[in-house]
């Protein structure tokens, strides 16, 4: 379920580094997809960075990964109640009621029950009723869900640990960075990203400098009749959304929200002051850039 987007190629690779800096790179697996990191710096401090960034990620997927049934969001969907949450646990639990709220309840992790019976086959209706982060208590002694609800965190999680990442390396005082954890984020640049839609190929670049960037598109993975980035009320209004912003949390859950928002809201959205521009691929495959 994490594998929803892969639609941001690397075409270009930080134009304004000198010619003689080393370049590192980096790729691995995780969250059931490839991840790559590219440094420019140091060869002895890009090893302590990616030793930093392998184990970011190896702690980020035992706190958040809906397979294995030992981490921490495994063990609450499962019990109902996870007490003295990690807390890096409930700071992504915090962004993702940020995200709830700034997207009008279109980005909503309550939806796992809704995603797992369209998988599965199980009653929808049922389902539906699941649906709904305002049941959801959180506070640094425990996370509490209300009575059936399970939470995916599909969306938000990736670019957590992108700027997660990120951090480490600019404590280490890395400046021209590249790091993709399903997610985009940049430190110096410029880095020249193309932005490709499944359905109508590729239909720009962006260049990315200290930000990020994420990439929704709804329809790359279908379950039954429903395309996965799902909603009990909405449905996909974008074949594609790419959202840049200061930080790869933010960028996430904005691209995977506005999916299903209409036009006037991701307008709205756009005022954000840490919001730098939104495009959108219509489902005619038409491009819009809002700035």
């Amino acid at each position: 379920m994490m594998n929803r987007r892969r639609f941001l190629t690397i075409s270009a690779a930080a134009c304004a580094t000198p010619a003689l800096a080393e370049t590192h790179r980096w790729h691995g697996r995780a969250f059931g997809a490839e991840i790559s990191i590219i440094i420019k710096g140091p060869g002895a401090i890009a090893a302590e960075a990616l030793a930093q960034a392998r184990s970011v990620v190896t702690e980020v997927e035992a706190l958040f990964s809906l397979y294995d049934p030992g981490s921490a969001l495994s063990r609450l969907n499962a019990t109902g109640r996870l007490r003295d949450p990690d807390p890096q646990f409930l700071a992504l639990v915090q962004q993702a009621d940020r995200a709830y709220q700034l997207t009008g309840g279109l980005f909503d992790p309550t939806v796992q029950p809704l995603w797992r019976a369209h998988a599965t086959g199980d009653d929808l209706q049922v389902a539906r009723g699941l649906v709904g982060w305002d049941r959801v208590q959180f506070g640094s002694d425990a996370v509490r869900l209300g009575a059936g609800q399970a939470l995916s965190f599909n969306g938000i999680a990736q670019g957590f640990a992108t700027d997660l990442v990120t951090s480490r390396f600019a404590a280490l005082g890395l400046t021209d960075v590249l790091v993709n954890i399903g997610e985009h984020r940049a430190l110096g640049g410029p880095w020249r990203l193309a932005i490709v839609d499944p359905d109508h190929g590729g239909l720009g670049t962006r260049s990315l400098h200290d930000g990020a960037i994420a990439t929704s598109s709804p329809g790359t993975m279908r379950l039954g009749s429903a395309m996965h980035i799902l909603h009990p009320q909405s449905q996909p209004e974008w074949s594609t959304v790419s959202v840049e912003a200061n930080t790869a949390t933010m960028a996430d859950y904005l691209s995977t929200g506005l999916c299903l928002a209409p036009h006037d809201q991701v307008m709205s959205v756009m005022a954000h002051p840490q919001v730098r521009r939104i495009t959108l691929v219509d489902l005619q495959g038409d491009l819009h850039s809002l700035v």
